[in-house]
């Protein structure tokens, strides 16, 4: 069906992740009514899948005679170059369209603003990714402002950056920290055999990333990084405990700090996984990939709960709809095959 392979070229798999983007930066701001958080999320899924079908369009040239990603649409001819620009404008125009019904809801077209610069950035990047190194950057400020523009829907009455509050600063932070590691890290692995025999220039080829005669060689350098961008995550994950909440300890904030360890060691096994590969093998990795996904993605909500423990279902939603697009689209579990 022509719906399944739309979902595939939107990238459903973690298509929720960016949904939600908005919607933790709403929670920071205490925002719970379900409305407003339902058509946040629906800014990031089209904003999601705006990026992701610009980025197959411009890389189709590098990907088209890949075997591992033929199951993508563009490359496997299911969809065409002219429909997939159709579903990529279309989603940014929707988008927009429920962006400016929120803002006209509170008469502050400041968020409207911010949006445009997060869509601004998501199309520089998908222009010169493959050009030049370490472009991932441009994505970890797109969600960062997309998390931002959340935060203005969390209260009504915000109208300037001074009235959004610290936790809601920290939540971007992690949002981009986040996303950098999956750009840089998980994304620059995924694609290192097609990418290195391309001669495309990605932060992970940079920093001494290739295939040789068939071995996966991963350079010291780049497994300090990918450590790095985790211990700072885990690190500013917990400041919020310190700096805001610090007067407020109880049995349930150790129960947080539990989750939050459990869920970083996980992470930090899950990266090794893939740090340590010897051989290139590209379902091998996505599987890692995607339980790194899970785990790294539920650390903010985990957080969140602090405000309202029903925040703690954030935690649920990534992997659901990871799973589920992954058994319905790719009758895998874990290993997207359009990833």
């Amino acid at each position: 069906m022509k719906i399944r392979e739309y979902l595939k070229l939107a990238r459903s798999f973690n298509a929720v992740l960016t949904g939600i983007s908005p919607v933790m930066g709403a929670i920071a701001m205490q925002q719970f009514n379900i409305i407003y958080l339902f058509l946040l999320f629906l800014v990031g899924f089209l904003g999601h899948t705006y990026g992701f079908v610009l980025n197959d369009i411009l890389d189709y040239r590098i990907d088209k005679d890949s075997e591992e990603i033929s199951d993508r649409p563009l490359v496997s001819g299911t969809i065409s170059i002219r429909q997939a620009w159709i579903f990529a404008i279309s989603s940014m125009v929707i988008a927009f369209i429920i962006a400016i019904g929120l803002c006209s809801i509170t008469m502050n077209y400041l968020p409207l603003v911010i949006l445009f610069f997060s869509a601004f950035f998501i199309t520089i990047y998908d222009l010169i990714s493959k050009k030049l190194p370490f472009m991932d950057i441009f994505v970890a400020i797109a969600i960062f402002l997309l998390i931002l523009f959340g935060a203005f829907f969390g209260n009504p009455i915000a109208r300037n950056f001074s009235d959004i509050s610290l936790l809601a600063w920290v939540v971007c932070i992690l949002g981009a920290i986040q996303v950098m590691f999956m750009q840089v890290v998980a994304g620059g692995l995924k694609d290192v055999e097609n990418d290195y025999r391309k001669g495309a220039r990605t932060g992970a080829i940079a920093l001494g990333v290739r295939i040789d005669k068939g071995r996966l060689i991963i350079s010291n350098a780049f497994r300090i990084v990918a450590y790095g961008i985790q211990i700072i995550d885990m690190t500013v994950v917990f400041l919020p405990f310190f700096i805001i909440w610090n007067d407020r300890f109880g049995l349930f904030h150790y129960i947080q700090w539990i989750l939050l360890v459990f869920i970083g060691f996980l992470m930090f096994y899950f990266s090794s996984k893939l740090l340590f590969m010897k051989k290139f093998e590209r379902d091998y990795a996505r599987k890692f990939i995607g339980l790194h996904y899970i785990t790294n993605f539920a650390i903010v909500p985990i957080m969140l709960m602090r405000l309202n423990p029903w925040a703690g279902l954030l935690v649920f939603f990534p992997a659901l709809g990871f799973i589920l697009s992954n058994l319905i689209l790719h009758g895998t579990l874990l290993q997207p095959k359009t990833m």
